[in-house]
């Protein structure tokens, strides 16, 4: 399995307009696509502004250019998140998952 993560910054009014615009966009699309395993979203406070980390769980890394594209490096962004006056990571980390255990 594999880990995929994103980070970005937005404003703190503009934290919960955009989790939810991300559930309908970017958590969507993985949803919909083959090889998915599941997804979460974390926040941190950072004062004037909240840094959000997103990370899919992928079974592969073919699974992940079935949502990402060929290179699997580069953010896939969203036309309208300007209107959320992000500062987004352009690219994004993989991580083979060694170990996940929920209690």
């Amino acid at each position: 399995m594999f880990a995929r993560e994103w980070k970005t910054k937005c404003p703190k009014q503009q934290q919960e307009a955009f989790i939810r615009y991300l559930y309908q966009t970017g958590v969507e699309d993985a949803i919909a696509t083959v090889g998915f395993k599941g997804v979460q979203i974390l926040v941190r406070d950072q004062g004037a502004s909240s840094e959000i980390t997103l990370i899919t769980y992928w079974n592969s890394l073919e699974a992940i250019k079935k949502f990402a594209g060929e290179d699997i490096g580069i953010a896939r962004l969203y036309p309208e998140d300007y209107k959320y006056d992000l500062e987004p990571d352009n690219f994004v980390r993989h991580y083979k998952v060694i170990e996940n255990q929920w209690l």
